[in-house]
């Protein structure tokens, strides 16, 4: 074999070989990006349409502004009480409070979602938020049968501080799993914590 023949096809071997492992590495890439990465969920979230009722107060003239996304991860609590007037006793769930850990858009754990409802970015007490329903509530069903989505204002005389100093509303949406289960507790002191995912969006009004 012809010198430049040889290097002809040990050319095309080496290119194949590149052209091989970019396509093991983008598949490894591909894969990482489906495995629901918060980046993914969040990137996700954008393109959802809102329903009316959990849109945001149109605020005119000056509208609101997006302050930040964050993916949620962790579970929804709940416990057992006696249905009213059930005798013999007959028990059902009731919601608790959500335990979940916050990620933002570069996949990083940023803070957590606990009782009140609160969010607090992780290392510092002086960035956290509660919110309360409005009223009536502001809700909309999950498309797959998950916990609603829902559209919170600020809690009244709990004055968010730090990074979340200016936001006025927190939408969940996007929301996996998180709902009772369909099976009544047996016994009073049943409890339960049910996986969920979900994504909040954090909003102010602007001046």
């Amino acid at each position: 074999m012809k010198l430049y023949q040889l290097l002809n096809r040990n050319s095309v071997l080496f290119l194949t070989a590149v052209l091989v492992f970019a396509m093991f590495a983008a598949c490894g890439d591909d894969k990482e990006i489906l495995h629901n990465s918060p980046a993914q969920h969040i990137a996700e979230s954008d393109k959802l349409v809102m329903p009316a009722a959990i849109e945001l107060p149109s605020n005119l003239p000056n509208g609101n502004t997006r302050v930040a996304t964050f993916f949620a991860e962790g579970v929804q609590k709940y416990k057992a009480r006696q249905k009213a007037g059930s005798d013999p006793a007959v028990f059902e769930w009731v919601f608790v409070a959500p335990a979940a850990a916050l990620y933002d858009a570069t996949n990083v754990k940023v803070g957590t979602h606990s009782a009140g409802p609160t969010w607090q970015l992780s290392g510092s007490t002086s960035d956290s938020i509660y919110a309360q329903q409005f009223s009536p509530a502001r809700t909309a069903t999950s498309p797959d049968q998950s916990i609603d989505w829902l559209l919170l204002m600020r809690k009244i005389g709990k004055t968010p501080t730090g990074f979340f100093a200016d936001v006025s509303y927190i939408q969940r949406i996007a929301t996996k799993g998180g709902k009772a289960p369909a099976t009544a507790p047996m016994n009073a002191s049943d409890t339960i914590d049910v996986y969920y995912t979900a994504v909040y969006r954090f909003t102010k009004k602007n001046q």
